[in-house]
């Protein structure tokens, strides 16, 4: 956890605003392929890509 901490204090120390967006999709990804890899709603995932 303090990784992430540290982090957000770096992308804050160097104006780095731009990554958050970037961050934020990949975190929203990853959490799609380890919710969708066994579950009842991996057929309706799939149909999206």
């Amino acid at each position: 956890m303090s990784f992430f901490i540290e982090f957000l204090e770096f992308l804050k120390e160097r104006k780095k605003y731009w990554l958050f967006p970037i961050i934020i999709v990949l975190f929203l990804f990853g959490a799609l392929i380890v919710l969708g890899e066994g579950t009842v709603i991996a057929p309706f995932i799939y149909t999206i890509f």
